[in-house]
């Protein structure tokens, strides 16, 4: 059965977390109705879901990210901290071990939202659904495109009982996730198959969430103990990031031969003795488990080049990570998906909705955040063994010998720390490393002498526990 509504006025979504939100949100400025598709049903408060089950795991907002999405939803971000989300300035409350030692807290130059994903996704969605042009579909999933290699005219829906009826539509826009099959439904259009590449590091994931000493529930830095993927075998890292209700997220990782497990007794001493320092593990020791253990191994970066293919067809796009997946050590998604979205909007307020080739130019504007950060996920991930046939290449190598100079500059010259977040933290573009003034200070090196432990302060280190 055909959906009866006015297709060239209608916006589908395919997936209605975080992406298929914004995406949704973006779209309604143009069309009459937009109607997200989604498997779940999605509760009203921050609960999780069956089809959501990374959110079992630490996450973060860039303020790249941070930047588009509060161009998409003005004041979310007192919203997200009003629900008990906590802005972090980075790096003056983060403690972070990298590949060449610890990082020292230099005065803000970018920032970080952290928030357990239930309730990011809970803020935003409650935010976009307020649009009366914005429906759900929910207990339902795409079952392919209608129309054909040139031009998207719909979608086909399963739902629930079973029956199957087309949502016809102006724009499609896959957010499904890893699991998206958009490759598959574009070659059964006719068109051909798309460039794909996969780096997968081997990564397992492992996370738990703890209360925090009383004394440490507010205030408390982000912990992040870096693998080092020139170092030879294995590589191990942490994440400990401070949410709210008082609790810690921390979340664990291990590439091929250090895998962390599920066994509850394992985690904390997995963080204390398989680290490269045993900070998060001592901090551990002091806290209280809320939770069991969870895993995922689902984190190889894979992305789709669909900005590449001769001929793509109006009216469908693919954001999120349909289109680019990335190891989430990085913690790149979230912020890529914002900046998509808000590319989503801007391009189609640029060039109007239903121009001619409108969806090849989203899809061409989208690639610009997705390249940035799949070249600082990739360009680490890539030297760990299995992660590619045939090992890194002369370029990678180049490249990450330039990036470990200016890693171990950051430690100690402040100038060069700012210029290397403004990358991470999808600010700006990887060109500004280039730059005159940061190639000279790679060449001068650090500025200070390395510190000789974690730089927490005296306050700190009383309100954890950690005096002994």
């Amino acid at each position: 059965m055909s959906d009866p509504s006015h297709p060239a006025r209608t916006a589908v979504v395919l997936g209605g977390s975080h992406t298929g939100m914004l995406a949704a949100r973006a779209l309604a400025e143009f069309a009459e109705r937009v109607v997200v598709v989604e498997r779940d049903a999605l509760p009203e408060r921050p609960e999780p879901r069956k089809g959501l089950p990374q959110a079992r795991h630490a996450h973060m907002l860039w303020s790249g990210g941070v930047r588009a999405l509060e161009e998409l939803l003005p004041g979310i971000t007192a919203a997200l901290r009003e629900a008990g989300a906590r802005r972090a300035p980075v790096t003056t409350d983060v403690v972070a071990l990298s590949p060449r030692g610890w990082f020292r807290r230099w005065e803000e130059s970018h920032h970080v939202i952290l928030a357990g994903r239930d309730l990011l996704d809970a803020t935003v969605r409650a935010r976009v659904l307020t649009d009366p042009r914005v429906e759900v579909l929910a207990g339902a999933e795409a079952s392919g495109l209608e129309g054909t290699a040139s031009a998207v005219t719909g979608v086909r829906v399963r739902t629930a009982d079973g029956s199957e009826r087309v949502v016809g539509a102006g724009m499609v826009v896959d957010a499904t996730g890893r699991g998206s099959r958009a490759a598959r439904w574009l070659t059964s259009l006719g068109l051909p198959e798309v460039e794909r590449r996969e780096v997968d590091a081997g990564l397992a994931y492992a996370s738990r969430l703890y209360l925090a000493p009383e004394h440490a529930r507010s205030g408390f830095p982000v912990v992040n103990v870096q693998l080092d993927p020139r170092a030879g075998g294995p590589g191990r890292s942490g994440f400990l990031l401070p949410i709210e209700d008082g609790r810690w997220m921390v979340t664990l990782a291990g590439t091929r031969g250090a895998e962390p497990t599920s066994c509850a007794e394992e985690f904390a001493p997995f963080a204390r003795d398989g680290l490269r320092h045993p900070l998060i593990g001592r901090l551990l020791e002091r806290a209280e488990p809320l939770s069991e253990v969870s895993v995922t191994r689902a984190t190889a970066n894979r992305r789709h080049f669909y900005e590449r293919m001769r001929a793509w067809p109006d009216n469908f796009a693919v954001i999120g990570d349909a289109l680019a997946a990335f190891n989430p050590v990085y913690g790149h998604g979230l912020a890529v998906s914002a900046q998509s979205a808000l590319l989503l909007r801007d391009v189609t307020r640029r060039h109007g909705w239903g121009a001619a080739g409108l969806s090849r130019r989203v899809q061409k504007a989208v690639a610009r955040p997705v390249g940035a950060a799949w070249d600082l996920a990739v360009g680490q991930d890539v030297f760990y063994p299995g992660a590619v046939d045939g090992g890194p290449g002369l370029r990678d190598r180049l490249v990450a010998a330039y990036v470990n100079r200016l890693m171990r500059t950051a430690t100690g010259n402040g100038r060069i720390a700012r210029r290397v977040t403004d990358v991470t933290s999808l600010e700006r573009g990887a060109a500004v490393l280039l730059s005159p003034s940061v190639l000279a200070g790679a060449a001068a090196g650090p500025l200070l002498p390395p510190l000789s432990g974690p730089p927490l302060t005296g306050d700190e280190i009383k309100r954890a526990g950690l005096e002994d």
